[in-house]
């Protein structure tokens, strides 16, 4: 929610864009609500519907079924931690909107929510990793998160005879792991620590034995990284809204309030938020900083963007990677373009709306615990951090009034849907995909 330049367009052109014969149809019923002027007419039609997920060209098993629901097992499965109590669930917990509901989990950071994290260009609030599969893996070897290795995992996988066969039935062959002076209980490469136990089996293994883990290890990553792609938030009060607009369906129009109507029009013009919370998923996938002080007041320590880029370049699962199934590709190609400048210390990734108001608290240490809090920030930057020489420099104070904050607030919760089938919101029975639960998987996309 930044102010800056007014964007505008001509009606007519979007018109044809969308292939409509005519804005014509479109009522909006007064009540006590003003008009939506063309020019938000225009801006409102653009935002839905949200569509089908991009294609992630890194990952060629992104939109296979069966390893959607090999991944939907893995996400829930906590022996894929060191100490068996973990999984990914639990940080990104269904109940709580794929968060946790807290201010910090790990790194001094507020978890994010996964919904439709299938959009996002770079994952992490720093954008460390460029891939959805690259993100899954790194809370398995995390000291803070799940505090296990890669060959620990593969071999969690190879001792359940259901999770190899599923496992198998889409990627092929695990590693042997039955022989293990090859494969040794925990190993992976710890660089930074040569006398680390973990590195030193890593080392001890064959080039070939190595790779042959990272493979399998990425695998894992791939499988759930296909099943968060199905956590997609797209049938909202605001996307319903926005249908009866495009089709003039008058009813359907008045079941969107007043308030809401008018928090649009704050969001869309005074308060112009979608500069930054841009497009269908309310996310310029950008990265920014407003200056909230951290959550201990004291001053800030996280480099955000700045230190990320240098760990997504380095990064041995990113897309350019001889794990991406696209090295050089889009998404490879980007890492290229990446330039790092002082201008980017402190600023952190712009985080979706959709189902904001189930994933409190905001912000990325939490430091804010309501929709409203935030809004107030927005409107008076009370307690604003000064970036120095570098601030953003659209970032101003709004002055919305309490109701205008109320109608941006009522405009930000109709953007709730977490209607999901539920066969996604818990672990399958069972590793293996088979006809009986291809629907149910089918009907996540």
């Amino acid at each position: 929610m930044i102010r800056g330049m007014r964007a505008h367009g001509i009606v007519g052109a979007l018109v044809l864009a969308l292939g409509l014969t005519s804005l014509a149809p479109i009522v909006v019923r007064r009540s006590d609500a003003a008009p939506l002027d063309d020019a938000t007419l225009a801006r409102i039609v653009k935002l839905a519907p949200l569509g089908d997920p991009p294609r992630d060209s890194t990952n060629a098993y992104a939109d296979d079924p069966a390893a959607a629901h090999l991944g939907q097992f893995l996400f829930f499965e906590k022996r894929l931690s060191a100490d068996g109590q973990v999984s990914c669930s639990t940080c990104h917990d269904p109940a709580r909107g794929f968060a946790d509901g807290k201010t910090m989990s790990t790194h001094d950071r507020h978890v994010p929510s996964l919904w439709n994290v299938a959009w996002q260009r770079w994952f992490y609030w720093d954008g460390r990793a460029d891939s959805l599969w690259s993100q899954a893996l790194k809370p398995l070897e995390d000291a803070t998160e799940m505090h296990s290795d890669r060959t620990a995992c593969v071999r969690v996988v190879w001792n359940d005879g259901e999770m190899r066969a599923a496992y198998e039935a889409v990627f092929g062959a695990l590693p042997d792991m039955r022989d293990t002076v090859r494969f040794p209980q925990h190993a992976r490469p710890v660089p930074r620590e040569p006398k680390h136990p973990e590195h030193a089996a890593w080392m001890s293994m064959t080039a070939a034995d190595r790779t042959a883990i990272d493979r399998a290890f990425v695998n894992i990553g791939k499988a759930i990284a296909a099943y968060e792609r199905r956590l997609v938030s797209r049938s909202s009060k605001f996307d319903r809204f926005a249908g009866a607009l495009k089709n003039g369906d008058a009813s359907a129009q008045a079941e969107y309030g007043a308030a809401e109507r008018r928090g649009l029009t704050l969001f869309l013009g005074k308060g112009e938020c979608r500069l930054c919370h841009a497009g269908p998923n309310f996310s310029d996938n950008e990265f920014h900083n407003i200056a909230v002080p951290p959550l201990d007041r004291r001053p800030p320590r996280d480099a955000g963007r700045h230190a990320g880029i240098e760990l997504v370049r380095t990064d041995p699962f990113n897309a350019q990677s001889a794990f991406s199934d696209d090295p050089r590709g889009e998404r490879a190609l980007e890492l290229d373009a990446l330039t790092r400048t002082f201008e980017m210390w402190g600023q952190f990734k712009t985080p979706t709306l959709r189902n904001v108001a189930r994933t409190a608290p905001y912000m990325h240490q939490g430091q804010m615990a309501t929709l409203t809090e935030v809004l107030r920030y927005y409107s008076k930057l009370e307690n604003a951090i000064p970036a120095g020489h570098h601030n953003e420099l659209v970032l101003k104070p709004l002055d919305l009034s309490e109701g205008e904050i109320a109608d941006l607030s009522a405009f930000l919760e109709s953007l709730t849907d977490e209607s999901l089938p539920k066969e996604l919101l818990s672990a399958p029975s069972s590793p293996r995909f088979t006809p009986a639960n291809a629907e149910s998987a089918g009907r996540g996309n």
